[in-house]
């Protein structure tokens, strides 16, 4: 694979936010700090986010560890799982979903993105249907490019780069996640339809195309602020996603 060669103005903009702190094994990396605004209780209190990434690698070139990063598969080294309710193998209708993993948004309540609302408004939505699954997706963090990747985008983020733009800036494509694993594990659940939770069209081509069948399409839109406007805006705008509250039956 050919490493990437960062691009002057981006490096330009991390290597004020990245030190390497010297440890027994090698180096810690940490990138930060990112100012992440929090919902506690309803309060939105802002925080400074750090993120470290331990290698044995010691450099204080952070440009030579910045151009590895896209070939080096930080996310692969989490595992996924799924969250069943209900009698979902038999019940006729159910719901599910898809939820890629977000650290800050389903751990700290970030309101970056619209992840942490997601993932709580989804599992209400099952548990008041009475049948479905919630599949979190841990290998998929930042659309596939891992967590410390994605605190370096979050930095370009902060400095006029919107989601697309700073993923393919670190030499990313805007999205690469993979939904072979949770189809195959899907497949062993249940036969019967089911409908999705989603904006996003893509994870309905992906089900579709590994010949399970889709009732329907529900959207979860919603936590609009002043912090993940211009996000969700990219979202619909580059990324293909569906604004819109209303469920949508699938192609027959």
């Amino acid at each position: 694979m050919t490493q990437m060669k960062l691009e002057p103005q981006v490096f330009a903009v991390l290597k004020d936010k990245i030190q390497m702190i010297k440890s027994q094994e090698g180096a810690i990396y940490l990138v930060g700090p990112i100012k992440l605004p929090v919902n506690l209780d309803g309060d939105t209190i802002i925080f400074n986010w750090y993120c470290w990434l331990n290698l044995e690698e010691v450099t204080e070139d952070y440009e030579k560890i910045i151009e590895k990063l896209s070939s080096a598969n930080l996310a692969e080294y989490q595992q996924s799982s799924v969250l069943v309710y209900g009698d979902f193998e038999n019940s006729e209708d159910a719901l599910i979903r898809m939820h890629s993993i977000c650290h800050t948004g389903d751990i700290f309540g970030s309101k970056r993105c619209d992840c942490g609302f997601q993932l709580k408004q989804s599992m209400k939505r099952i548990a008041q249907h009475g049948s479905g699954a919630l599949f979190y997706l841990a290998n998929h963090e930042g659309r596939g490019i891992g967590l410390f990747s994605k605190a370096m985008a979050y930095v370009l983020q902060e400095n006029g780069y919107d989601t697309v733009e700073a993923n393919e800036s670190l030499g990313f494509v805007d999205d690469s996640r993979s939904y072979d694993d949770a189809i195959a594990v899907l497949s062993a659940l249940r036969t019967k339809p089911v409908t999705l939770m989603t904006n996003n069209p893509k994870k309905v081509d992906a089900i579709e195309k590994a010949g399970l069948s889709i009732a329907s399409r529900t959207s979860l839109w919603g936590d609009e602020s002043e912090y993940n406007a211009a996000y969700l805006d990219t979202k619909v705008k580059r990324s293909g996603h569906i604004k819109g509250e209303d469920s949508v039956h699938a192609k027959s």
